[in-house]
């Protein structure tokens, strides 16, 4: 016996096709209207409806990951430190003008709010153009 020569034992099962007329009626097992009753009706997949629902990590929906500075104006330095004093972010945590995030220091930025008389050493801050031209004539 060779390839060729092979049959099947029982019949292949024709398919129903169904809503052509005969024994079936007038909507022919498919139920009244809707989706699913139509001729080449196209169901949207499920998997499609888990997606859309899935937060999406891009645009104006959605915060950036990257954290922001804790904001100092040079107000709260003039209040809170003496002339001579090293600003950085261990000082200021120190005095209570910021506080930790997520358990470590945070980067500073120094605005220009207020005005400064005393002369400071700023170390590991961003600085605003206006904070560095008021401390630039300080200097």
């Amino acid at each position: 016996m060779q390839l060729h020569q092979v049959k099947p034992i029982h019949k292949q099962k024709e398919k129903k096709r169904v809503g052509r007329g005969g024994k079936h009626g007038t909507y022919s097992g498919r139920g009244i209207k809707g989706q699913k009753a139509r001729a080449g009706r196209k169901l949207r997949p499920e998997i499609r409806d888990f997606i859309k629902k899935i937060p999406k990590k891009r645009g104006y929906r959605f915060k950036s990951i990257k954290p922001k500075p804790e904001i100092i104006n040079l107000i709260d330095l003039e209040k809170h430190f003496n002339d001579g004093d090293i600003v950085n972010p261990q000082t200021l945590l120190e005095k209570g003008l910021i506080s930790r995030i997520k358990g470590r220091t945070p980067e500073v930025k120094i605005l220009g709010v207020g005005e400064l008389k005393k002369k400071l050493k700023i170390e590991n801050c961003k600085m605003s153009k206006s904070a560095a031209k008021v401390l630039e004539i300080k200097k």
